[in-house]
This record gives structure tokens, sequence and C-alpha cells, in this order.
């Protein structure tokens, strides 16, 4: 028997804004433990499980067009309900470390931590990883346009992305920017 909903929602107040602020990634293969709440909803840590103690986060600071977007995929007929993870990120400006960076990416399938305006953080790939499905590399036409890179992360879960409710533990979060 299916679970019934268990709980009743108001209409918020109007305190919340659009927008994330930075997006962290993490290779999919470094052995990190994620640890959920009972109700398996929240992920109440994200820690360094390997034993290479120099485990980094890679913090990729992002304003303006970039979006993190949870599409459910259900079927009836299927009897099957899937949440396609996307994350759309814009990269201003074009160098030859990020070229190296980007294609390092496409060629992975990172966890990423996305976090948004609000102070929440979010989990997206969590078991199988995020993949670049898509980008450009864009000069623009004129002086005043958009050069840098658009690139679109997409996972399929078993579950939406889980709100993070504690700090990270044990990784090194690198946000310089590459020489």
């Amino acid at each position: 028997m299916c679970t019934f909903i268990t709980d009743a929602r108001l209409e918020p107040c109007k305190d919340n804004v659009g927008g994330i602020q930075a997006v962290y990634f993490v290779d999919y293969d470094s052995g990190i433990t994620i640890t959920r709440d009972p109700d398996g909803d929240a992920i109440t840590s994200v820690q360094n499980g390997a034993d290479d103690a120099d485990l980094t986060a890679y913090k990729y600071s992002v304003k303006g067009t970039s979006s993190f977007t949870q599409n459910i995929q259900a079927s009836r007929e299927n009897g099957t309900v899937a949440f396609e993870q996307v994350l759309e990120l814009q990269l201003h400006k074009l160098t030859q470390a990020d070229h190296k960076e980007i294609k390092l990416l496409a060629w992975n399938r990172p966890r990423i931590i996305v976090e948004d305006y609000n102070g929440n953080f979010f989990l997206a790939g969590e078991e199988h990883g995020m993949d670049v499905s898509g980008g450009t590399i864009v000069t623009g036409a004129a002086m005043s346009e958009f050069s840098g890179y658009t690139l679109t992360f997409t996972g399929m879960e078993t579950k939406p992305a889980g709100f993070i409710a504690a700090a990270l533990t044990g990784f090194d979060v690198d946000s310089t920017e590459g020489a």
C-alpha cells in the first residue's frame, strides 16, 4: 500500500528569492559518505568518507541566469516516478584554465552541491552523478554581449535532490580561480 501525505501546507510568506549563488563540484568516485534523516528526506551530513584527507569540493560562484530545476517524471502506465535534475550554468569570461576544467567536467559525472540565495544547499546527482548534456563556448557578436561558457548538467534520481541540513565535513573547499 502506498504511503499517504503526512502534512498540510499554508501559503508561505513572501520572503523567498530565486537564483543560485554557487555550485560545488565533488568527484563522483571520491568516497563521500551521505547520511539522511530517518525518513530519508533531508541529508543530515555529507562527509569525506575516503582515506584521502585532501578531498576537495570545487566552488564555482555564479550570478544571473544560472538555475537549478527538478522535473518530476511520473508514469501511471509504468508505475514509476523519477526526478530529473537540471543545472544550467552561465560562466562569464573565457580562459585557457577554464577550457581545461570544462573539458574535465564534460568527461566526468560529478555530484554537485547547489547553493541558492535563500541559504539552502541541495545535493544533485547523489546516486548517479550529473552529466554535462549540453553547453556552449561563446564570444558573442557585439562588445556588450555574453562571452563565456554555458553548461547544462542533467541527472536522473529516484528522489529529489536532498536539502543538506549541515555543513560539509572533511572537505577542502577550493574557491580560487585557476591560473
